[in-house]
């Protein structure tokens, strides 16, 4: 029974470690992608902001009416790229910046799951070395109860 919950241990274990990884190599991926994106739609923004400006320009050496068409389409091209920047406001708020805490959240949990690890393998070696005192000599009560007793406050500190 006991040999049964270590190795159902070791197998929540093994997939705890297998759904850290997980989260730290795809979410790292996301963010790096994300943060891509909006890099991108900013110089997009840039790009277009520069466009208007030549527009302007362009615009105020020709004719009255040309000069009128060009600015109103010049301020209409402009209104589409406040809504560009106001998509890379949200993107960055909402998207990546809510992705870069779970970098330090996996983080936090991988060295979580390293001290169970470190507490488990000492477990399981005490153990181990208690079923030796006992074969050895199982009158011995005072070396078994001190190891029961190491055991217990092991187990306390894994669940907490």
């Amino acid at each position: 029974m006991l040999r049964r919950s270590l190795e159902s241990r070791d197998a929540q274990t093994r997939q705890l470690q297998d759904a850290v990884s997980n989260v730290e190599k795809h979410f790292g991926e996301l963010c790096q992608i994300f943060a891509a994106y909006v890099r991108k739609t900013a110089r997009l923004r840039d790009k277009a902001d520069l466009l208007v400006n030549e527009i302007n320009a362009y615009a105020a050496t020709e004719t009255p009416n040309l000069k009128h068409g060009l600015k109103n389409f010049a301020d209409e091209f402009a209104k589409l790229q406040d809504y560009r920047q106001a998509e890379v406001e949200r993107l960055e708020a909402k998207v990546v910046e809510p992705l870069k805490t779970y970098g330090t959240i996996v983080k936090m949990k991988r060295e979580d799951l390293k001290a169970t690890l470190t507490a488990k393998n000492r477990e399981a070696k005490q153990l181990t070395q208690l079923e030796r005192t006992r074969q050895r000599n199982p009158s011995d009560r005072h070396v078994i109860v001190s190891f029961k007793f190491e055991k217990k406050f092991l187990i306390y500190l894994i669940k907490r």
